[in-house]
């Protein structure tokens, strides 16, 4: 399998999708495909809680300059 950016949800859908496709295809063996699984769910938890990180460190920033 070819190196994949998962830096997004809509790739990590899209990449969650194509190990369903494998699975289902006889391609990859079901183990494989649950341990890639809650990889990708690890990932989303990472990438959620760096974007509410972000968001939540922007309107500190807002609050302290008064920014509305």
């Amino acid at each position: 399998m070819p190196a994949r950016r998962l830096n997004t949800l809509s790739d990590l859908r899209r990449y969650l999708a194509h190990v369903i496709n494998e699975i289902e295809s006889d391609r990859m063996t079901p183990d494989k495909g649950g341990k890639l699984g809650y990889l990708v769910n690890i990932q989303r938890a990472v990438i959620s809680e760096g974007d509410l990180e972000l968001r939540v460190k922007l309107l500190e920033e807002r609050i302290k300059t008064g920014v509305k």
